[in-house]
């Protein structure tokens, strides 16, 4: 079973800049899908960025030219980058690979 491990979420205030983690257990190279999902209190499981293993990305609107997503196959992690943080970004933000999700890791943006 492929283990997910989100960290780097936190409180900001707004304007602000967090980078989010998100190590397997396993190797991620087999992974073509992987990116962050969020969801906000009483609002759907809403996409943020994927990426493939050949590196394209997508972004929802909400977060294009704020958020960036990489990964680094090397050290079985993909990072969220995100900048310029607005209080709607507030959420738990999930990662996923394939079919296995992480635990989720609490971003709180005031204003």
């Amino acid at each position: 079973q492929v283990q997910l491990v989100e960290s780097g979420g936190g409180l900001v205030q707004a304007g602000g800049s967090l980078r989010l983690s998100c190590t397997s257990s396993e190797s991620i190279f087999s992974f073509n899908a992987m990116g962050w999902y969020r969801q906000a209190p009483g609002k759907q499981r809403e996409l943020v960025a994927g990426i493939t293993s050949g590196g394209t990305t997508n972004y929802a609107d909400s977060v294009k030219g704020r958020f960036t997503i990489s990964r680094d196959n090397a050290e079985n992690t993909v990072y969220l980058q995100m900048n310029s943080l607005k209080p709607e970004d507030t959420a738990i933000y999930f990662c996923y690979a394939y079919v296995y999700w992480g635990q989720g890791t609490q971003v709180t943006v005031s204003s």
